[in-house]
């Protein structure tokens, strides 16, 4: 009984790791998927993100973040490793 319970544990860890590891494509990303995904970042930040993208372009790096208004450099590095800034192709 204990090996079937540690064993479920063990699954429901590993899956929950899988998903906190999946980067959120701020080039591609909603603001609804940015604030769901995005620990510590309001609805204000997220739509922040999508209107800096919108009126400067992809981002080319993560660290652009903090030419977003309401994100400084503590907030960068505690969201660091949880997004990344693929490029998006657009169909012409």
């Amino acid at each position: 009984m204990i090996k079937k319970i540690f064993f479920a544990f063990v699954l429901v860890v590993s899956a929950f790791s899988l998903h906190a590891a999946e980067a959120v494509n701020i080039n591609s990303a909603d603001a609804t998927t940015i604030e769901q995904q995005l620990k510590g970042i309001g609805s204000v930040k997220a739509q922040a993100i999508v209107k800096y993208r919108e009126q400067n372009g992809s981002y080319k790096s993560v660290d652009e973040l903090v030419n977003v208004s309401g994100i400084g450099e503590k907030t960068l590095e505690k969201i660091r490793g949880q997004i990344s800034v693929s490029n998006v192709e657009k169909n012409n």
